[in-house]
């Protein structure tokens, strides 16, 4: 499994011209699912999430989790994080999960971070999306499992 962490000030999808989903300060993850991930991985990374310390305490430093901020998560399937650029020009997709084996796991890894309180956000799997975001710091982690 493979997820971009970015810490923002807000961030949003769009599905053609409808806004599905919206965030105000916290964290857009974007989340892709490799062949051989399972749920153990979609818990520790839940767990990352929701407690990695990413945004600032009063003097600055990166001490204070999404939990501790009461933070806004907005999580997007994208397939492409499974993607292998390293040979020809054209990027080869045979690592990503199928299709019914990622949803599962974005969905649970979604009903995860729910049950922490925090407002949670979704794309729309498999869907076509718009994703606007404003990247606060830059503050981005690649995190993988």
């Amino acid at each position: 499994m493979k997820l971009i962490l970015q810490r923002v000030t807000c961030a949003s999808v769009c599905v053609g011209e409808e806004e599905i989903a919206n965030i105000n300060r916290g964290i857009l993850v974007l989340f892709g699912v490799e062949k051989g991930d399972g749920g153990d991985q979609t818990s520790f990374l839940a767990d990352k999430t929701l407690n990695l310390r990413v945004f600032p305490d009063d003097r600055g430093k990166m001490n204070l989790s999404c939990i501790d901020i009461g933070g806004d998560i907005l999580v997007v399937s994208q397939f492409t994080l499974a993607g292998d650029c390293s040979r020809g020009r054209r990027p080869g997709f045979d690592r990503a999960a199928d299709p019914d084996t990622a949803r599962t796991l974005y969905e649970a890894y979604v009903e995860l971070l729910n049950r922490s309180g925090l407002k949670v956000a979704m794309g729309r799997f498999a869907a076509d999306m718009k994703v606007q975001s404003v990247n606060d710091g830059p503050v981005t982690f690649l995190l993988e499992r």
